[in-house]
């Protein structure tokens, strides 16, 4: 390829290109005009054809690149014109013969000609562009597309205070990737003041230069609202073509003028602040109103809009890390990236941490304080607790402005209420008031108001909250009794107090956080003028010592340590959904001849003078009913067995409860829980299939025999028998099919403690258990034989058929050696063998195995080694507190050798506990202390040869009579943040601590660093894709900082570390194991 086309077709894409000089003779030294060239540019472009390798100048320049490289981040782009890069980088015949004429002519300079075999490997090894054949034209232009995309984002951006904006432009460019020849609309998508319309308009300024045309649309919403879309159109077209003028007076002609001239132009448009689908419609249309090439990119703050008009993809920016949060405002408060007086420290945090990551807060109140006082700082924190800034809340109040009633309603029952609260709870309360959460929630998630977190919980940002509140408080400024909603302690103290509550409150907490240093004290008719309260949570220390009126309005009565004895006589609950009355007084819940078709939800635990349940036939759709601890119930209604939606009953630790109704049927129960129930000495029949349970606890009852029909629970995956000292037997017509899969019926034996979790503890001389065929549970996941007494021969050779098994306890029981057959478990992953003080050996177990449990096995001498890669890649763990025999045959640095001899790093982590009292040398940098912390050298990341990092420390009990945990905290130090690795270790009972010193090795592997590479975070492996080169800095590590730090820790004596490279894993002396 001639090496002019690249050149003139970069500089047709106005790059400035800076071009070698091609007058230079052979063995020409390199001028100092282009050491310069490559020190001052982004990147080298490298041509490499037949010949290259045989010019001296060539590979000296490819040299200098290469080093400017390592030090500075250069960017290197290969193109491979009639070569294959495997040549280059495999050195294979034309390599080695051009090195071979370089090594006669230096042969006093060897360093140079490896100087430059390095380079050539490093950078053929760099995925660059092969032209396999392709037309040059085609060939070059997608090469200079794919630099240009690359190029438009490492523009700076437009000022240091656009803190932590790099990472967020990396991952919205990914998205745009404007080197691709289609038209893409991409939305900006998140709650208002995360900095939606910066983003926006730095890509914009970064990337309008690429662009044939281009349009910024500022404030969409606004102007549509004030001079229609019109205007807006017009705008678009002068903008785009700012050289015409357009004339039309309606969308529909603005329709055909954008799609007829902008059809054949590469555009870069972008839409800020849009609330409407026809923003959408009307200026940017369909994707055949733009040339190939075109980007459309949508500010919004509803996703679902976003999404009904079919966009390519939505980018959702989160709120700032702690330290960005911190740096920003600092910007704004200081004019610098750090706090410059100590008396200001706490102060900041306080702000910082009320502004909850979100941008616009930060800066708002960052400028606001600027140059004023600790005491005007003190005044300011104090009145954001009472008043919120307004500007920011109003900025806020948009999105709320734009819904509809019920969706207001919802936020603001879950802003003033539900906030944290578990999704499913609040659904039925919120359908129970008829406000249609399905949807209404959906729409506020949609909308950016609220999310569901990975606990199924709702969580609203500190800010909408807050902003919420305020829409209540400025209904009303001045009579709190006519607000719709009461939460703050003052303002309930005041209303119930002064009798100056109305109708128009719908929700009430009742905290009496003793703020004020008074006790709320509730008359009998505190509630009396309240007649549509919905809500209503009181949490203890209140008083009230009578109640004649509650709102028959209620949905969610929640009041813990309720006083009284029974609810209002007045009171109809027929509206009720959820009555939360736990650890009260309560000895009728309600009158039985009410109707009560809404309630779901029961919870009367701790409720000590509930004798009996009342009769559940007017409330057919409960789905939830806890009542335990009840200590005095003695009577549980048979209504309860035909509750036909009935999902849980929870009955634990009701201990004077000595029956149940003869038949149960409830067919939609999922959990039954008895456990603790120590007078309860029979199981009720099964009145039907009940396929829905899966979990059924009987340990701690009285029960003696379980009925033939509890074969129907054929979905079944938990049976907790623990400590049910009186059961004789089980019924021979069990069958446990787990997942619906069902199997034939097996004789279950005397005693069996194969279904999951049967405990029999306390049993002194009992007999070997002997379990039957295990065959019909294929799907069993958990199988706990913990302290059952058993030998050698007691588990049948047929337990390895258990193919779905994950889990097994095998621990305090009288074995010598593990039997064989439990090494061919394909998916066990945790095995328990802790206080087996007969062991003496564990053979190589199944690849799958991600944990074994040898704590106190005094007897126990090998454990073999791996010799297959392990399947999980999530860790591998061998934990020996007191193996102390084990110790004197292996010790823990060649465990871990071994272990990494085999699964390399297809593991992430690896603990080894193992009794020792010094940490071997190979560990490197050593300290007298509970932490390290090492700078970490810039090429680690890069550099091939490097498996993992591994750290030890050597501990002992700390002596206290209380459990004790040895935890491992592994922390990455950057320029501008902190980031955990991992934060994890292991807890020891009482029982378990270790008597004298141990070691605890963890290995991470270099993945569980880095689980993101330097090089596909900066561009640097593949340089053909259209990642982000934005201030690759920010990614370099300086320092890893490794802890053995905890409350409740051991005492850790000193650690050590070690950078683990593959030559550091040299060959042990191979031990040989006994296999059972």
């Amino acid at each position: 390829m001639n090496g002019n086309h690249p050149y003139d077709a970069l500089r047709r894409s106005r790059i400035v290109t800076f071009r070698d000089d091609l007058k230079l003779e052979a063995g020409e030294e390199i001028t100092p005009e282009l050491f310069k060239a490559i020190q001052q540019s982004w990147c080298s472009v490298i041509d490499f054809s037949e010949n290259y390798v045989f010019s001296g100048w060539c590979v000296e320049e490819l040299a200098e690149i290469v080093k400017e490289k390592k030090e500075n981040g250069h960017k290197v782009f290969p193109i491979f014109y009639g070569v294959d890069p495997s040549d280059l980088s495999k050195r294979k015949e034309k390599v080695e013969a051009a090195f071979a004429k370089h090594e006669e002519r230096y042969k006093e300079d060897e360093a140079k000609i490896q100087k430059w075999r390095n380079a050539l490997t490093e950078v053929a090894n760099i995925k660059g562009w092969h032209s396999n054949n392709r037309h040059e034209t085609e060939f070059i232009g997608d090469i200079v597309k794919k630099i240009s995309a690359k190029l438009c984002e490492t523009y700076p951006t437009v000022h240091d205070e656009l803190v932590g904006i790099s990472s967020r432009l990396e991952e919205l460019y990914a998205k745009i990737d404007i080197g691709e020849d289609d038209v893409r609309i991409i939305g900006i998508c998140k709650m208002g003041g995360i900095g939606k319309t910066t983003l926006a308009r730095v890509t914009y300024t970064q990337m309008s230069s690429h662009f044939e045309c281009k349009s910024f649309l500022a404030d969409v919403r606004d102007i549509s609202n004030k001079l229609g879309l019109v205007s807006l159109q017009k705008q678009l077209l002068s903008q785009v073509l700012p050289d015409e003028c357009f004339s039309f007076f309606n969308v529909y002609e603005g329709n055909v003028i954008i799609n007829h001239r902008l059809s054949n132009k590469r555009v870069l448009i972008v839409l800020d602040d849009v609330d409407n689908l026809q923003h959408l419609k009307c200026l940017v249309g369909r994707r055949d109103w733009f040339g190939l090439g075109s980007r459309i990119i949508v500010t919004i703050r509803d996703e679902h809009l976003l999404r009904s008009y079919r966009v390519d993809d939505v980018y959702k920016p989160t709120t700032l890390n702690d330290n960005d949060a911190l740096r920003l405002f600092n910007f704004k408060a200081f004019g610098c990236e750090k706090v410059p007086k100590e008396d200001f420290i706490e102060l900041v945090q306080h702000v910082v941490g009320y502004a909850g990551g979100l941008p616009l807060a930060l800066e708002v109140l960052g400028s606001f304080l600027c140059d004023r006082d600790a005491s005007q700082w003190k005044s300011a924190i104090e009145r954001l607790k009472r008043d919120s800034n307004k500007e920011i809340l109003d900025r806020l109040q948009i999105s709320f402005d734009g819904l509809e009633e019920t969706e207001k309603n919802i936020f603001l029952d879950i802003a003033c209420f539900f906030n944290g609260e578990e999704k499913d709870f609040v659904m039925k309360v919120l359908d129970g008031c008829e406000f249609f959460p399905d949807i209404g929630i959906d729409v506020l998630i949609k909308k950016s108001l609220l999310t569901v977190n990975k606990y199924n919980q709702l969580r609203m940002h500190d800010l909408l909250q807050e902003m919420g509140r305020k829409i209540v408080r400025e209904k009303s400024i001045d009579e709190l009794g006519k607000r719709c909603r009461l939460w703050e302690e003052r303002d309930v103290y005041h209303v119930l107090t002064t009798n100056a509550g109305t109708e128009m409150i719908e929700g009430i907490i009742i905290d009496n956080k003793r703020e004020m240093n008074k006790t709320l004290s509730l008359s009998e008719d505190a509630f009396l003028k309240i007649k549509r309260l919905r809500l209503l949570r009181v949490i203890p220390h209140s008083i009230c010592r009578d109640l004649v009126y509650l709102s028959n309005e209620l949905r969610l009565l929640d009041w813990t340590g309720y006083p009284l004895k029974s609810l209002p006589s007045s009171f109809q609950p027929e509206n009720l959904v959820a009555i939360l009355l736990s650890y009260s007084n309560i000895e009728q819940p309600w009158k039985e001849s009410k109707p009560m078709h809404k309630l779901k939800v029961i919870n009367l635990q701790g409720s000590e003078n509930l004798i009996k349940t009342p009769n559940f036939k007017m409330a057919p759709n409960i789905e939830s009913l806890v009542l335990e601890g009840c200590t005095r119930l003695v009577y549980v209604d048979p209504s309860v067995g035909v509750l036909k939606k009935l999902k849980l009953l929870n009955l634990r630790g009701c201990k004077s409860l000595r029956s149940l109704p003869t038949k149960i049927g409830m067919e939609s129960l999922e959990e039954l829980i008895l456990s603790g129930c120590s007078n309860l000495k029979s199981f009720p029949e099964i009145d039907g299939k009940m396929e829905c349970l899966l979990r059924l606890y009987l340990d701690g009852t009285d029960i003696e025999q379980l009925p033939s029909s509890i074969g129907h629970l054929s979905s079944l995956v938990l049976l907790n028998l623990k400590d049910c000292r009186n059961l004789l037997s089980l019924p021979g017509s069990i069958v446990l099919s787990l997942n619906g899969r069902k199997g034939p019926s097996s004789k279950l034996q005397k005693y069996l403690p194969s279904l999951l979790k049967v405990f029999q503890r306390g049993r002194i001389n009992s007999m070997a258990l002997m379990l039957p065929s295990l065959l019909s549970l294929s799907s069993l996941t958990r199988l706990n034989l913990r302290d059952c007494n058993l030998c050698e021969g007691d588990i049948p050779s047929d337990i390895s058929r258990l193919s779905s098994l994950q889990r097994l306890d095998l621990s305090g029981n009288n074995f010598i050696c593990i039997p064989s057959c439990l090494t061919q478990f394909s998916k066990l992953g945790l095995l328990l063998l802790s206080n087996c003080r007969a062991l003496k050996s564990v053979p190589e177990l199944p690849s799958s195995i991600q944990t074994v449990l040898i704590i106190g096995c005094t007897s126990l001498e090998i454990v073999a080694y791996p010799s297959e890669v392990f399947i999980s890649r999530l860790s591998a763990n061998i934990v020996g507190f007191n193996c102390f025999r084990l110790a004197e045959n292996i010790d823990a640095l060649t465990l871990l050798k071994k272990h990494l001899k085999v699964f390399g790093n297809s593991r992430e982590k690896l603990d080894i506990i193992i009794p020792a009292s010094e940490i071997p040398e190979w560990f490197s940098q050593q300290r007298g202390d509970s932490s390290i912390k090492i700078d970490l050298p810039l090429e680690v990341r890069n550099d091939s040869q490097w498996k993992g990092v591994a750290f030890c420390c050597i501990f002992v009990s700390a002596g206290t009579s209380r459990d004790e945990t040895i935890m491992c905290r592994a922390v990455i130090h950057s320029r501008y943040s902190s980031q955990d690795v991992e934060w994890s270790g292991w807890a020891l009972s009482c029982n378990e601590h270790p008597v004298k010193d141990h070691i605890f090795i963890r290995y991470f592997s270099r993945d569980c660093l880095y689980p993101i590479s330097l090089e596909d975070k900066c561009g640097e492996h593949d340089e053909t894709k259209n990642l982000c080169t934005t201030d690759c800095l920010d990614h370099e590590c300086y320092q890893l900082e490794l802890s053995f730090t905890d409350p409740f820790s051991v005492t850790v004596k000193k650690c050590g570390f070690r950078i683990v490279y593959e030559r550091d894993l040299e060959e042990t002396q191979e031990l040989h194991s006994s296999q059972c």
